[in-house]
């Protein structure tokens, strides 16, 4: 073969394999989300009614690209139904609006269960022996593209955005932290002095959750947040979205990170609580759940 051709071949199949994908993201992107997939967000995602237009469009496109992208497995025998994927992507999606970030360009496939799950592990114990422990859990966050959820819970989420408790915010939460590369606490931050003013905020406030959690003291965050830096960085998102006016209230300088770092304020979307809510904090029990 002639090399002039071969090269222009070549050439045109690696200008194909770049142009293709971003072709078919774009062709997918162009078509508005259903009618019944926009009912399913106006249904389980009780502040999607209240955002001002412009982020509910945002967020409509976003879902569409997740859907897109991403693909639902179910478990167990459970079927994967249009409810579960539109739930799941768009609580998923709120954590991305108004971010400059792609959307969660590591995640490859979403895994639902029908209810709690059960995952086998080794502990090492003293002396060294490795003993295997089976735990119930109800969402995991995996490193290798994979999130996995418990659809009861999803619908548990879905069904009071008040309580501070969202499976899929908790999770997609923990694949944003690792998308720096490990989850520790500190996702993707603008720059250096960003870091700085991240850590001593949520490094002290992280203290003060474990400090409640050891001596049974009440506070808004769950005290499953006090478990480590990562655990405390997804809870304090589910936090944010769920209880934005009792985590200002109480955790100041905390919500203005997370202010900074979402680029929303849930604030706008919720009514105020009563007085008397805004001002007590509210879990008392270190209670494992994912």
């Amino acid at each position: 073969m002639n090399p002039l051709l071969w090269i222009a071949l070549v050439t045109l199949a690696i200008v194909f394999s770049l142009w293709f994908p971003r072709w078919r993201l774009k062709r997918a992107l162009s078509r508005p989300l259903s009618a019944d997939g926009l009912a399913i967000l106006e249904k389980n995602i009780p502040v999607y009614a209240r955002m001002p237009a412009p982020l509910q469009q945002q967020l409509q496109s976003l879902v569409v690209q997740f859907l897109y992208q991403k693909k639902f497995v179910g478990c167990a025998g459970l079927t994967i139904t249009d409810e579960m994927r539109y739930t799941i992507a768009g609580q998923a999606c709120l954590l991305l609006l108004n971010r400059q970030s792609a959307v969660y360009p590591e995640l490859d496939t979403i895994l639902v269960y029908p209810d709690e799950f059960v995952v086998t592990r080794n502990e090492v114990g003293p002396g060294g022996v490795v003993t295997p422990s089976a735990n119930g859990l109800l969402g995991e966050s995996w490193g290798d593209g994979r999130v996995i959820l418990a659809w009861n819970h999803v619908q548990r989420g879905a069904a009071d955005w008040t309580d501070g408790h969202n499976v899929v915010l908790h999770e997609f939460a923990h694949q944003l932290d690792s998308e720096s590369g490990a989850a520790n606490g500190a996702p993707y931050l603008p720059n250096v002095s960003s870091y700085r003013s991240w850590a001593t905020v949520l490094l002290r406030d992280f203290d003060n959750l474990r400090h409640d959690a050891i001596y049974h003291q009440k506070s808004v965050m769950d005290h499953y947040g006090a478990t480590n830096p990562a655990e405390f960085f997804a809870v304090a998102t589910e936090t944010f979205f769920e209880k934005p006016y009792q985590m200002a209230e109480h955790h100041e300088e905390l919500y203005a990170q997370f202010l900074g770092y979402y680029k929303v304020d849930p604030r706008d979307w919720m009514s105020p609580p009563p007085d008397d809510a805004a001002q007590e904090p509210v879990f008392a029990n270190y209670a494992p759940r994912w």
